[in-house]
């Protein structure tokens, strides 16, 4: 089974250089596919420099400047597609989502047609500041509630689609950008009624570089909720 893993980047040269031959050393047989939004530290160059270390297995988007979480995601579905990708893994360059549970995650896809790799499915946890925490924590409650969403950890970045499951969500036709874009993608993904799982993580704030979740990335999340909230109201 061919699967892409997808990695947004932005000045996190320190990281990939850990990152990518950790995920090509795993007992599963992956390729790489990073997104770089032109950071200044030379990502994307250092990104080319692994790719021609392992040919057809890393590949390399670069963007013209930091275009986005949201169409970062959506570049990279479309080129893991073009790809012949059969299972498309998201998640964040920084360490904070662990790749050795990458495998498990893979084994559950076997049952399922999404699976989050959740800090809030029992045996999860999140090493982090209480602020982040606390913020994480409300998000997740007024998306669920106010969307009627099943999952626990909604705003993961950290998820394994099956290839069908992208090609059925009208990609063209999303709205939100950043974080806020993962939210929408699991509402739509439950209207369709795919099957979806989560996998415990413990999650940890980054290892390297500085965080990218900002006062705007919030408002456009709560934006976001708000409006497909309207959505789900008025097709009743």
């Amino acid at each position: 089974m061919t699967i892409f893993v997808i990695l947004p980047t932005y000045n996190e040269a320190e990281n990939i250089a850990r990152l990518v031959p950790e995920l090509l050393a795993l007992p599963v047989n992956l390729n790489v596919l990073v997104v770089d939004d032109h950071s200044p530290d030379g990502t994307g160059p250092l990104a080319e420099d692994l790719a021609a270390q392992h040919p057809q297995r890393l590949f390399v988007i670069h963007r013209p400047g930091k275009l986005g979480l949201g169409t970062a995601y959506l570049i990279g579905y479309r080129r893991a597609l073009e790809l012949g990708a059969e299972l498309i893994l998201t998640m964040d360059a920084d360490f904070s989502h662990p790749p050795h549970i990458i495998p498990q995650m893979v084994a559950c896809a076997a049952q399922a047609d999404v699976v989050i790799g959740s800090r809030y499915a029992p045996g999860g946890a999140m090493v982090s500041l209480w602020q982040r925490r606390l913020l994480s924590r409300v998000a997740n409650a007024i998306a669920c509630w106010l969307l009627g969403l099943q999952a626990r950890d909604v705003t993961a970045g950290f998820r394994l689609y099956r290839r069908a499951v992208l090609e059925s969500v009208p990609l063209d036709r999303i709205f939100s950008s950043g974080y806020s874009f993962l939210i929408e993608m699991l509402y739509l993904i439950q209207q369709r009624g795919w099957r979806v799982a989560e996998v415990p993580i413990t999650y940890r704030d980054r290892v390297s570089g500085q965080s990218k979740i900002s006062q705007n990335e919030i408002i456009k999340a709560l934006y976001t909720v708000a409006r497909l909230t309207f959505r789900r109201v008025r097709g009743r």
